[in-house]
């Protein structure tokens, strides 16, 4: 016999596995959370957006950036495709690098209420100067591993 599905009462339905139109703003964007089903161990989990896009407030030009966000979680994860919806809502808001970068970071620990969670936001060039952008809150737990970035600072043709 078949397990019946679950239903998830006095909650809103996830955007997983259904269509979603996009966001119009990342104000506007929902981001989902699920149960981690490994909330006793820490780990670190990861999400890399390499083609992350969004406006300059001032001249209406696209601004882009790899960001790279880890977090341990406690009780819940980010629902992935839920990121990639409220990444995306970006791309039609102006906004500086440093606001973009540290608001992703403050919206998912307000979202998740990790254990730690960090964001690096690599942007590229914008008048000739590169702008790296670095936001961390909690504490990592003793003895996690947490690998590096993997994101080569800016070099330019050098």
């Amino acid at each position: 016999m078949a397990k019946k599905s679950k239903v998830r009462t006095g909650q809103p339905a996830l955007q997983l596995g259904r269509p979603v139109p996009q966001a119009a703003s990342p104000e506007a964007a929902v981001l989902d959370r699920v149960p981690n089903p490994h909330a006793d161990t820490h780990y670190v989990a990861r999400f890399t957006a390499p083609e992350f896009t969004t406006l300059c407030p001032i001249t209406g030009q696209p601004d882009f950036a790899h960001l790279v966000i880890d977090y341990v979680p406690d009780k819940y994860l980010v629902e992935s495709k839920s990121l990639k919806i409220y990444l995306a809502s970006f791309r039609n808001h102006g906004a500086f690098h440093e606001g973009c970068t540290v608001d992703i970071g403050k919206r998912l620990n307000a979202l998740l209420k990790p254990k730690w969670l960090r964001i690096g936001g690599y942007w590229y060039p914008r008048g000739g100067i590169p702008i790296d952008v670095f936001w961390q809150v909690g504490t990592l737990p003793k003895g996690t591993w947490v690998p590096d970035q993997g994101v080569a600072p800016y070099r330019g043709r050098g």
